[in-house]
């Protein structure tokens, strides 16, 4: 049983910082120091990715009308519109997942370690305040005007989410807004790209272990998805709900001050 309430803690802190860019490395790497799951590594590294699932069909709920190019409501008009905001989506998830596939795992050896993850959410906390520090007028205020070499552009910063600690929500925000994008398109691209990629991610993992878990830990793994879900829904819905008021500068402080926290645990305490 007590493995199945750390599958719900895990959960919640998935659902919470998958979404806000404040990375859920950062958060997982200390959360392991005091939530320990007791099960093989490999089913663990599994479960971390897997339960992500949950987060994307949070992602579909949501945004279920706007990102479905058959909803009966919808003019033609607004069916060509949806079809191309998910060609742009494909277009944009094409850089990291070409990365991804070719250097992940070399990345993780050499990446995945207390000091890259401080550093990255240091570094990219002090960015995301002086992106937010600049006021400059967004260009892209519509997903209409996004175009397809801005998405392009704004993929190509989802590659730098591939070294820990850096948040695939947090360099799409940041690449989009630095792009010109305003908070609230480039909070809900930042979602849709997360729909293939994480998709993807979970289902390339699932296949390279064949499916060979027992009952329990299928009803760990679906404990931690089903919680991932349910906050996500929550969060999403908090987070553009924000940015219509607020810009991303609290999460940029919040940033290095955990990034501070990580440096101190493992290197002071």
């Amino acid at each position: 049983m007590i493995e199945i309430l750390k599958a719900v803690i895990l959960g919640i802190v998935q659902g919470i910082t998958e979404w806000l860019p404040v990375s859920s490395t950062g958060h997982m790497i200390l959360v392991d120091e005091f939530v320990k799951l007791n099960f093989s590594d490999t089913f663990i590294s599994t479960f971390l990715v897997v339960i992500q699932f949950g987060s994307i069909l949070a992602v579909l709920l949501v945004f279920f009308n706007k990102l479905n190019p058959f909803a009966p409501s919808k003019s033609d008009k607004e069916k060509k519109q949806t079809l191309n905001l998910w060609a742009k989506v494909i277009v944009a998830v094409i850089p990291s997942g070409v990365v991804g596939l070719l250097f992940e795992e070399e990345i993780d050896r050499l990446f995945f370690n207390p000091t890259t993850v401080a550093i990255a959410l240091i570094v990219y906390g002090i960015i995301m305040i002086w992106i937010e520090s600049r006021n400059k007028k967004p260009i892209a205020t519509d997903f209409s005007e996004v175009s397809f070499p801005l998405a392009l552009k704004i993929g190509l910063f989802q590659c730098l989410a591939l070294i820990p600690g850096t948040s695939r929500s947090g360099s799409t925000i940041i690449g989009a807004t630095l792009l010109g994008t305003s908070r609230s398109i480039a909070a809900e691209f930042s979602f849709f790209l997360a729909i293939p990629t994480m998709l993807g991610a979970s289902l390339l993992k699932l296949v390279k272990t064949g499916f060979s878990f027992s009952g329990f830990e299928w009803a760990v793994l679906a404990t931690g998805s089903i919680v991932a879900f349910l906050v996500s829904v929550v969060v999403i819905k908090f987070l553009m709900d924000y940015v219509k008021k607020h810009d991303f500068k609290v999460f940029g402080y919040y940033r290095i001050v955990l990034g501070i926290i990580v440096l101190m645990y493992f290197y002071f305490l």
